[in-house]
């Protein structure tokens, strides 16, 4: 099984936006970063994308969605604060070969750390800079190995 670990774009700076944290949007930046996934994913076998309810976690994965007309499926083991057992029991659960998942730097740096420290192979630096993805290859719901994207803006 292939996962696609995706941070989301570049969103607007936290302390100066108006609304919930949850509303706020990505910049240009990161609508480029959300159009480069989908090039850099282009070749990937996608059945599934699942996506944090957070506005700039969904417009990260749109495109891409768009492209594969594919809904964008929300799940709480995705959003800000989401506790790491969630996330794990989400990727043990998955009834598919393939999925692109859209979280947050506190969701995803604690699933690398956590596999960091299970011993589980890492290609790359241990970063999720906003923008990137890890690929993960899972057999029997567990990770096995993991490799680093960086951000692709075209």
């Amino acid at each position: 099984m292939s996962i696609w670990l995706v941070r989301h774009g570049k969103a607007g700076n936290r302390q100066r936006w108006d609304g919930p944290d949850d509303l706020r949007p990505l910049t240009k930046v990161g609508q480029r970063q959300a159009e480069g996934l989908g090039l850099a994913l282009a070749d990937a076998a996608i059945e599934c994308v699942l996506s944090s309810s957070y506005v700039r976690c969904r417009q990260t994965v749109e495109p891409l969605a768009h492209r594969r007309r594919l809904p964008v499926l929300l799940h709480d083991a995705l959003v800000e604060g989401a506790p790491l057992e969630d996330l794990l029991k989400l990727l043990s659960d998955l009834e598919t070969d393939s999925a692109v998942l859209c979280s947050h730097g506190d969701v995803i740096g604690n699933l690398l750390t956590h596999l960091a420290a299970d011993r589980v192979p890492l290609d790359g630096e241990l970063v999720w800079p906003k923008g990137s993805a890890w690929s993960l290859e899972l057999n029997g719901g567990a990770v096995h190995r993991g490799r680093y994207l960086p951000p692709y803006e075209p």
